[in-house]
């Protein structure tokens, strides 16, 4: 059950794998229909407009460059080059919407200037200083040379194997207005070779079939690159992506902590404390009965007594809730027991640890499982279930596995869905496997810090 870095598992949440999905299915194998879709006629749209886009980009970023460095020795340099790089970052702007629109290819923006001050010399700092701006500009001076690579194998393949496709029915036209059998192949002072009698117009036709549908794998390829290039260059850098994450991250823990705080004190003060002030009341009641009546006040010292034990209780579960003293003590293991002791369910606990991991990670582990444990118990109308535990790598993976109805969706918003967030905010994973009729399984990765 082991995994490497938990890619698998996170390739099937990315796909939203839930088990049993079963994809559209077609008539005609792809290969066949490639040549009709959508798709390869908006990457075959995409490269021609590459070409122009390309050449327009590399002279203006050449053109201002080149002038930006020419006037260096004076000030106007700066602002020269500065408007250079703007003026590339604009070309990037179009680029992302051309690919999201023909290539179905969805780039953030990069992130954005930050200039100390609204001032101009402060936009022409931030720009100039900004690895966006450059890698924009390189963006520029290189899609032209790969537009016009690009340009010229899709206009060559993609009009000859048409051509060819359709030659039985155009081929008359050689003949009639042309003066010739047909296309011609090979001729010198001596003799000539037209492809006029019907085998070699049935061999072109076929030809040109293979190139047709050879044209949209090929299209595909040089668009792979175009995919690589917006994606590397024109989209926020891995820093950036990280730093919008931790912050993201970072919101989701603070909500949750607060989410956290509320419930507590909303079980304090509903709960415990509640029954203390009740249990107040009647030892002072008890105490000024206990001269005039002591049978009638021995009851309500009894009754106090009772209270104090469900207070007791309360608060015992309530700093269960917060961090059981069983998980800081005896581990994992124990801790996990414990809670499988407490489900309505039988449930298998198998814990294999060599060593315990951090105290956070132990805890976030802790309540994944007791999360899931109590969704067995209230919605999966199981008769067992199994907890397993083990470390892969530097992941501590998660398995709870119940032979419920199933039907669980970490997309429909529930519970699942908050306990994914939480597990995001420390690189962690959660995927779902719960087709309807059951069984339901639910695997968590966390990352392995060691205790």
């Amino acid at each position: 059950m082991a995994m490497d870095q938990g890619q698998g598992y996170a390739y099937m949440e990315r796909s939203g794998f839930h088990g049993g999905g079963v994809g559209r299915r077609h008539r005609l194998p792809a290969g066949l229909r490639a040549p009709v879709e959508a798709r390869a006629w908006k990457e075959f749209g995409y490269t021609l407009l590459s070409l122009p886009i390309g050449i327009t980009a590399f002279a203006f970023a050449v053109t201002m460059l080149s002038l930006g460095a020419g006037l260096l020795i004076t000030f106007v340099g700066i602002p020269v080059l500065a408007a250079a790089l703007a003026g590339c970052r604009g070309f990037g702007v179009l680029e992302r919407t051309r690919a999201r629109t023909l290539l179905d290819l969805d780039i953030a923006s990069p992130e954005p200037l930050r200039p100390r001050t609204r001032g101009a010399f402060s936009v022409v700092g931030a720009v100039l200083k900004s690895g966006a701006s450059w890698r924009h500009v390189l963006y520029s001076l290189l899609l032209m040379p790969w537009s016009i690579f690009s340009f010229a194998v899709a206009v060559v393949f993609w009009s000859y194997g048409w051509m060819m496709l359709t030659y039985p029915l155009w081929f008359w036209l050689f003949p009639l207005y042309g003066g010739q059998g047909g296309i011609q192949l090979y001729g010198d002072t001596h003799h000539s070779v037209y492809l006029d009698n019907p085998f070699e117009i049935g061999v072109t036709a076929a030809t040109g079939l293979l190139v047709t549908l050879a044209t949209p794998w090929i299209l595909r390829a040089l668009t792979t690159v175009d995919r690589v290039l917006v994606a590397g260059l024109l989209g926020p850098s891995r820093l950036a992506s990280r730093v919008v994450e931790l912050e993201s991250d970072r919101g989701v823990v603070v909500d949750t902590a607060a989410a956290d705080l509320r419930r507590i004190e909303r079980d304090l003060h509903d709960g415990a404390q509640a029954r203390l002030v009740a249990l107040a009341m009647d030892l002072g009641l008890a105490k000024e009965k206990l001269a005039e009546d002591p049978e009638a006040a021995a009851r309500m010292v009894d009754e106090a007594h009772g209270e104090v034990k469900v207070a007791l209780q309360e608060l015992r579960d309530l700093a269960r809730g917060i961090h059981p003293a069983v998980l800081t003590d005896r581990g994992l293991s124990a801790a996990l027991s414990s809670l499988a002791a407490r489900c309505t369910v039988p449930v298998q606990v198998e814990v294999d640890l060599a060593a315990r991991p951090a105290a956070a990670i132990e805890g976030i582990a802790y309540f994944t499982v007791s999360e899931l444990l109590q969704n067995i118990s209230k919605h999966s109308r199981a008769t067992r279930g199994s907890v397993d535990v083990w470390r892969s790598d530097d992941r501590l993976m998660l398995q709870v596995v119940d032979n419920g109805t199933g039907g669980a969706d970490i997309s429909a918003g529930s519970g699942l869905a908050g306990l994914a967030e939480r597990l995001d905010a420390v690189d962690g994973i959660l995927v779902v496997d719960s087709p309807q009729g059951g069984p339901t399984s639910v695997t968590a990765e966390l990352p392995w810090r060691q205790g």
